[in-house]
């Protein structure tokens, strides 16, 4: 039976089951499109690094005898529509049968599902089978419960896949040390080199900007930096368990202006591409450590392994059991719009600066960056969070809506009510002068509070919790701060709120 297998950009699975088998009777098709350049204003960086990733796996598919049809963006035959391609392949192959892997994305889905609707052939989906979980795993481990609490759904990972986990027990005595994982990095321990792969990309940087696609960011055409390939993935791999393991828990955390990666493993453009599973992370990691990791501390790996094992998992989890509705949530009620500086990074507040010209520079910023920079930043001034949500889903190189959403519209944004976070993560100056180093040569005083010299984050933190009170009188993660704003001076609160006020009508003077 004549079969037409798809393959998205983000399905570049080699050890799928698809490729096991005899490979006589599947036409597998890939195709490069305007309908994912557009739907949101995207990294060039992260433009590049899918084709390429695309490209290469197309290749190794040729080279293993499988029968590919590769449409580049420039191609004739490319209507720019997944739909409309695959009915051209379908008539031109004389196709029995479509088969495609569960996308990842609700719009997508929902796409291939009115399409196979509409089939008159036989069709078949399959897992990509590159994560721990399955869709609806999460709902049905959490139904009955009023909570989805992260915590427990990862204990209940590591008890499932046994995974530091010795009797039912968690290995080291503690589920989670987190506690532990919140050190500055002052200077030491050195950080080794970032591994780089110098991957280029002329070709399709020329091809980008030919086509006339809207992109942001940079882009060096002669050293694409991120993994493109399976063979490239494991070895980043390796070189984080070598190299980077030993200090990640201590510093996963921490920010400098001179270290944009510090001990992170730059694994996730990889494995959102699904070059390499979560699975083999995961084991890669702790086989190292059993076996050559005597002078690493459990509180390195567990930290590690809470964040592909814990939190990627339940964030896609969350996802499917959101949406659609998830994708409209506005729980606070937040209509400002993103600064003009987001796109520039042109700013006094020199940790906003320095953390979103890491992300067009290099089309990535760690997960304290966003969630405590400019996702605080952007609650902190009442963001609409739809605005919130394209700015993360176009500047990262990883960002792919399953996991780009419930981060920035719940845990960032807070736009959920709290279904993902149990309270907003926001905070003032003094965060994030004790986690990074940006304040020491900032225009702005971290302790001043409404000066014209005073930090923005200071006036707007207690202005933020001024405005929500409604929203948060219930919240008992709350109470502290609220027990002292209701101890706060009238007359320093009233200057406070007057100085947020100003920041927030014009964000772009600061």
């Amino acid at each position: 039976m004549k079969t037409l297998r798809l393959i998205l950009g983000d399905q570049l699975n080699s050890k799928h089951r698809w490729f096991k088998n005899e490979q006589d009777d599947y036409v597998y098709c890939m195709f490069e499109m305007r309908q994912e350049t557009d739907y949101v204003r995207h990294h060039i960086q992260k433009l590049v690094g899918f084709f390429a990733a695309m490209r290469a796996f197309a290749n190794t598919l040729r080279a293993q005898g499988c029968h590919v049809v590769y449409f580049q963006l420039d191609d004739q035959r490319n209507t720019q529509n997944l739909t409309e391609n695959l009915n051209l392949l379908i008539h031109q192959f004389k196709i029995q049968k479509f088969e495609y892997q569960l996308p990842d994305e609700y719009r997508l889905d929902e796409q291939l599902l009115d399409f196979t609707n509409s089939l008159n052939i036989a069709y078949q989906s399959y897992s990509t089978e590159h994560f721990y979980t399955n869709r609806e795993e999460l709902q049905t481990f959490f139904k009955g419960k009023k909570q989805y609490v992260m915590e427990m759904f990862y204990r209940y990972m590591r008890k499932k896949h046994n995974i530091l986990v010795f009797n039912g027990q968690p290995e080291g005595g503690k589920w989670n040390y987190d506690k532990s994982n919140r050190n500055s990095w002052k200077g030491t321990p050195e950080i080794p080199p970032f591994k780089r792969f110098n991957n280029n990309i002329s070709e399709l940087l020329d091809l980008i900007k030919k086509e006339g696609v809207n992109y942001m960011g940079m882009c060096d055409s002669n050293n694409f930096c991120y993994p493109i390939n399976r063979e490239q993935a494991l070895d980043q791999l390796k070189y984080f368990c070598e190299y980077l393991l030993i200090h990640f828990g201590d510093y996963q955390d921490a920010m400098h202006t001179k270290q944009a990666n510090l001990f992170h493993s730059r694994l996730s453009f990889a494995m959102n591409l699904k070059l390499i599973s979560a699975k083999n992370v995961v084991d890669t990691v702790l086989n190292y450590w059993r076996k050559f990791g005597e002078h690493i501390s459990i509180t390195q790996v567990e930290g590690f392994i809470r964040q592909i094992l814990g939190w990627r998992e339940y964030m896609r989890g969350m996802y499917w059991a959101m949406m659609p509705e998830f994708k409209n949530e506005n729980y606070l009620q937040n209509h400002n719009p993103l600064p003009d500086f987001y796109w520039t990074g042109d700013t006094k507040m020199n940790c906003i600066k320095q953390s979103i010209k890491d992300s067009l520079n290099n089309g990535y910023a760690h997960h304290i960056q966003r969630l405590m920079i400019t996702g605080n930043f952007a609650l902190l001034t009442q963001t609409h969070p739809d605005e919130v949500d394209y700015w993360y889903l176009g500047i990262y190189v990883d960002a792919l809506e399953w996991v780009q959403l419930p981060n920035t519209r719940g845990m960032s944004q807070f736009a959920d009510g709290g279904k993902i976070a149990t309270k907003p993560y926001i905070s003032s100056g003094s965060y994030i002068n004790k986690m990074s180093n940006y304040c020491n040569t900032c225009f702005y005083n971290h302790n001043e509070k409404t000066r014209d010299n005073a930090c923005p984050f200071n006036s707007l933190y207690w202005h933020f919790l001024d405005e929500k009170r409604d929203q948060f009188f219930n919240n008992h993660r709350m109470r502290m701060m609220y027990s002292l704003l209701n101890k706060m001076d009238k007359n320093k609160l009233l200057k406070l709120k007057k100085r947020a006020q100003r920041i927030i009508d014009n964000p772009d003077q600061f």
